[in-house]
């Protein structure tokens, strides 16, 4: 199964991927990207739904599965089959690590739970991702980000203020953050399994990724007794700490300690700002933050976010303006950080992708190359796994296997 080339501080480590849509592929491409050889193993008919989430689609395919895929082999294969479960024990045979985020009881019904493969494969960490966990009252309940963020607390602190609808944040955060938080608990494990040779279960959910983002605002409730809401761009323990309106954009400014409180008042040139008893400190500027940002909004919407970021910038004032994404993609600091970088696709060609976000100083990661075409690997994965022509041939006839020629 190995294969070679890669790059980063986990190249060696082996991962089967059996993930689909987000939290899971999320997973795995932080652990490819950091070096670690995944496989992608995707049902025969269709493979991950993410493959038909378009528009929008480059050469037919899915600009989303490309994005959350990218630098995974690919192998199209049916799991209810006899002969496909047991070429999935070949895989695991080799592997490190399982990633799965099926609903609860799938993996058993197939004969693959955790508690039947840990007896197969002592040395494998299993990580299961579900919406709520795979304990609990709420075991059995499917998991959507929208869910999620709406029963974690985000719902109710995100948006413009109090009295207007629930908001979710844009991006699907507690997918994102249970990819993240699932591949950190995988690298635990794999230094536990470094040590002692064993591995272990290592499960999350899209539920705990949205609480472990309230962290303030469970600080003031469980302070306080009383939950905060929503307050548009601003901050709930500390101010200014907003995006304001500029005369031809917007842009954020975060003073949120005194010392750049006072540089912020020497910056935008209010009299009597610093000396105004009502911002005096923290605490003071918190309990009038309303009338604290109208002298602060009115004083921006007198120039431009250009020549504000200027001006904040040369006095150590922490801000920014607010990019779309596609401004986002050609920011000079996103490009020196290698946050957008190119790889050749074998139908879509050449086109960009996010970068990884860790840097080593050593064994740096990269993104490894595009995402496979659905089986466009599955060929070379069970040559590698001791088959011979002959048996893969009849595999891909009997249509345990799918192979899809780029």
């Amino acid at each position: 199964m190995k294969y070679e080339g890669r790059a980063g501080p986990l190249a060696g480590m082996r991962v089967i991927e059996l993930a689909h849509i987000m939290a899971g592929p999320v997973c795995g491409l932080m652990l490819a990207d950091m070096g670690a050889e995944v496989v992608k193993v995707e049902k025969i008919e269709g493979g991950d739904d993410t493959r038909r989430s378009v528009p929008p689609a480059l050469s037919g395919e899915s600009a989303a599965y490309m994005m959350m895929n990218r630098g995974k082999r690919g192998l199209s294969l049916d799991l209810k089959a006899e002969e496909g479960k047991l070429l999935l024990r070949r895989l695991l045979a080799d592997a490190d690590v399982l990633i799965e985020n099926y609903r609860a009881g799938t993996m058993e019904r197939l004969g693959l739970g955790y508690e039947t493969l840990k007896g197969e494969f002592p040395g494998l960490i299993y990580c299961a991702l579900s919406g709520f966990g795979r304990t609990g009252p709420y075991a059995e309940r499917a998991g959507f980000d929208l869910v999620a963020q709406g029963m974690s607390g985000l719902m109710s602190v995100t948006g413009e203020g109090p009295g207007r609808p629930p908001m979710k944040c844009g991006p699907p955060i507690t997918d994102i953050t249970a990819g993240i938080l699932a591949a950190m608990g995988v690298l635990a494990a794999y230094a536990r399994k470094q040590r002692i040779g064993l591995g272990q279960a290592v499960e999350t959910s899209l539920f705990e990724a949205g609480i472990v983002q309230t962290y303030w605002q469970s600080a003031i409730a469980m302070a306080t007794g009383v939950p905060p809401g929503p307050m548009g761009s601003a901050h709930p323990l500390n101010a200014p700490y907003e995006a304001f309106q500029t005369r031809d954009g917007w842009i954020t400014v975060g003073a949120a300690n005194q010392t750049n409180w006072l540089r912020l008042t020497e910056a935008i040139g209010v009299p009597g700002l610093a000396e105004d008893p009502r911002f005096a400190q923290n605490r003071d500027r918190m309990e009038h933050r309303a009338a604290l940002a109208e002298v602060l909004a009115e004083r921006f919407r007198g120039d431009t976010t250009e020549g504000w970021l200027a001006r904040l910038d040369a006095a150590g004032v922490p801000a920014g303006p607010v990019l779309d994404v596609a401004a986002m993609h050609r920011d000079p600091q996103a490009l020196h950080r290698e946050m957008v970088v190119e790889v050749e696709h074998p139908r879509a060609g050449r086109m960009r992708t996010l970068g990884l976000p860790v840097k080593f100083s050593e064994t740096p990661g990269r993104v490894q190359g595009p995402a496979p075409l659905l089986g466009e690997h599955s060929r070379a994965i069970l040559a590698g796994l001791g088959y011979g022509t002959d048996e893969i041939e009849g595999l891909i006839a009997r249509g345990v296997v799918r192979e899809t020629l780029a």
